[in-house]
């Protein structure tokens, strides 16, 4: 996988509340600004989403695809691409809580299309922030 991009941000609540707003894929359009939809197809063992099929629409980079994920209690999640769209060949991430709140998150995509290596990063700096920003905003908001 090629390089990933990395930000943090300090939000005002719980780890469970945390990972509750980003268990709750079907609200990601209300606050993650590129998902246009995501669907859960299957849940873990502890009910969690294990499956989710994506919309997204970043711009640059726009697709359907479907993640895989690894749920650490209310410490970290990860994923990963199981089902590739047009665009996206590998897709791995995660959200990484510490402290009181701090979250961390972390991307990389590798596309099946040519694209600069700085316009992609810069794409996924602005998913990456983005998401940050708006997690923070509907987690202290409820």
């Amino acid at each position: 996988m090629a390089d990933r991009t990395r930000s943090s941000i300090t939000i005002d609540a719980d780890r469970a509340s945390v990972m509750a707003v980003i268990a709750d894929f079907p609200a990601y359009p209300e606050w993650a600004g590129q998902v246009k939809s995501a669907e859960v197809l299957s849940t873990d063992e502890q009910g969690r989403p294990a499956d989710v099929k994506f919309v997204l629409d970043a711009g640059v980079i726009s697709d359907t695809y479907t993640l895989g994920y690894h749920w650490d209690d209310d410490q970290r999640v990860t994923w990963q691409v199981v089902e590739t769209g047009k665009m996206i060949a590998k897709l791995a991430g995660s959200y990484t809580l510490s402290g009181r709140t701090e979250v961390t998150y972390e991307l990389a995509v590798d596309l099946k299309v040519p694209m600069i290596g700085m316009i992609k990063r810069k794409a996924e700096k602005v998913i990456v922030d983005t998401a940050l920003k708006g997690l923070k905003k509907r987690v202290e908001r409820q």
